[in-house]
């Protein structure tokens, strides 16, 4: 007996030293489960990402290795695009459609989120119209507004018709960054309000309903509670859009073209990357471009990241919760009053 009890004894130490089976298999779980998303994010993110800052060291056509069919011109491509007149105005015309859409399309983005976040019949039907914009294809959008805004187009046709001469909405410079940024809130704004309803909703009803008790008109609540809790939210937004904008594409292309894009002031740090890289066949050159609106994409990320958002992750909850106390609190004091005068009523 003395025997099997001291073999039980070192297997039970031998046992206790090793793993335990749960902790390995939850590596192992980790492990398989995490192993496809870091192979695609290498494959898709890291990988071309090294490949362009190499491929920006060449002069390179574009087909065979850069090492072989190239020449190697060292950091020459960066010199010379950070140098050249036309990206820099495209870096200004990026910026200022940075800045126009947020200051476009916020307010109307809060504005229309407070009146769908009303009851009132076709509430459904505004909506569907305000987001439809967003999911059609940017090709179709451009091509539509390409026609619509030609100097002879449907609209200058209109204006025609009440006497008035209408401009050239997509050559001019004075008005084409205009027309951009109409059309860009056109197409996007209805993914801000959409995100700003989304947030208006959450907001507790026990905040209003106190604050109506107290006599607060209803632009006082909006002022006091819903853009106060709406801030996270809209600082949410204020990155996405951001980011968007930096990597706008697709709308200037269709609607003004490669080459319409930069007399009419529109050209964005894609537009151009695409108009030097793949439009002159300098490939090297477009991805050292390409490099560079990604540096400047990460930077602006990260200290907004920094700055902004990890506020709102560190504080919005116990914000929150500490607007719902207030409230709580001062639904209870107004019960107590009505409580304590009921009851001076019945002495």
């Amino acid at each position: 007996m003395s025997s099997t009890s001291k073999d039980a004894v070192t297997l039970r130490a031998k046992r206790s030293k090793k793993p335990s089976d749960g902790k390995v298999r939850r590596n192992v779980e980790i492990f398989v489960l995490s192993a496809p998303a870091i192979l695609l994010f290498v494959c898709f993110v890291i990988l071309p990402i090294v490949l362009g800052a190499y491929y920006g060291f060449y002069q390179w056509k574009g087909y065979g290795l850069p090492s072989k069919t190239g020449k190697f011109v060292g950091l020459q491509n960066y010199i010379t695009a950070l140098k050249d007149p036309a990206f820099q105005a495209a870096i200004l015309h990026t910026f200022e459609v940075v800045i126009g859409s947020l200051v476009i399309q916020a307010p109307l983005a809060i504005l229309f989120a407070l009146l769908l976040n009303q009851k009132f019949k076709g509430r459904g039907l505004i909506r569907t119209l305000i987001f439809v914009p967003y999911v059609v294809s940017e090709v179709i959008v451009g091509t539509g507004w390409s026609l619509l805004l030609q100097k002879k187009g449907a609209i200058n046709e209109i204006l025609s018709n009440f006497g008035i001469n209408g401009p050239d909405w997509l050559a001019d410079p004075k008005i084409a960054i205009w027309t951009l940024l109409l059309l860009i809130s056109w197409k996007y704004v209805g993914f801000a309000v959409i995100l700003m309803l989304a947030g208006m909703q959450s907001i507790p009803d026990e905040l209003y309903e106190a604050a109506k008790v107290d006599g607060a008109s209803f632009w006082q609540m909006q002022k006091s509670i819903t853009l106060p809790l709406l801030a996270p939210t809209l600082r949410i937004w204020v990155f996405l859009s951001m980011i968007g904008s930096l990597q706008l594409f697709d709308l200037v292309y269709i609607v003004w073209g490669q080459y319409v894009s930069t007399t009419a002031g529109v050209s964005t740090m894609a537009t151009y990357m695409v108009r030097e890289g793949r439009g002159a066949g300098n490939y090297g050159y477009g991805s050292a471009v390409a490099l560079i609106i990604f540096v400047i994409s990460l930077i602006i990320a990260l200290v907004y990241q920094k700055f902004v958002l990890n506020r709102d992750l560190d504080g919005a909850v116990t914000e929150q919760k500490e607007a719902e106390k207030r409230a709580r609190k001062r639904a209870k004091e107004v019960q107590h009053r009505e409580v304590a005068a009921l009851a001076s009523e019945v002495k």
